[in-house]
């Protein structure tokens, strides 16, 4: 998966948003989108997201022993994409825990949803691979972004 243009932020209550392409690698004999492939563009549209609000996985990981990870993913495949498809995929956080957050994301292809999700991500220390609560800053920044259902 490709990023075409930088990721757009978030405004006016609309949800973040990057474009992808469809490449062959991405596809099944038939040219269709492989559906284990969607999670790999949701995963990088929140790593890009994180990205865009300056939290950097790594530097979270190194500094404060925080890493996040999928606790649960709910996936409605309503159309496919297909080879060469320019794709949207979009995060919108939904829910902010202390050791939690719930994010809503959809794929589209113009003005076609062909994927939502809900995506539930734990916080964990990297050390010991446990549950840990956000730090109050971080806690506080995400639970501003929260879009209610």
């Amino acid at each position: 998966m490709t990023v075409e243009s930088p990721a757009q932020a978030a405004s006016d209550g609309q949800p973040f948003s990057i474009p992808t392409r469809v490449y062959w690698e991405d596809t099944d004999a038939g040219g269709v989108v492989y559906h284990a492939q969607y999670v790999a563009f949701l995963e990088r549209a929140r790593s890009e997201w994180m990205r865009s609000r300056g939290q950097m996985q790594e530097q979270l990981r190194r500094e404060h022993d925080l890493v996040f990870v999928v606790r649960g993913m709910q996936l409605d495949f309503l159309k496919p994409a297909r080879l060469d498809d320019l794709l949207t995929v979009t995060v919108q956080v939904r829910q902010v825990r202390r050791a939690s957050i719930v994010f809503d994301q959809a794929i589209w292809r113009g003005e076609d949803r062909l994927l939502a999700a809900q995506v539930k991500i734990a916080a964990v220390s990297a050390s010991a691979f446990r549950p840990v609560g956000l730090d109050e800053a971080l806690y506080q920044e995400f639970k501003l972004l929260e879009v209610p259902a």
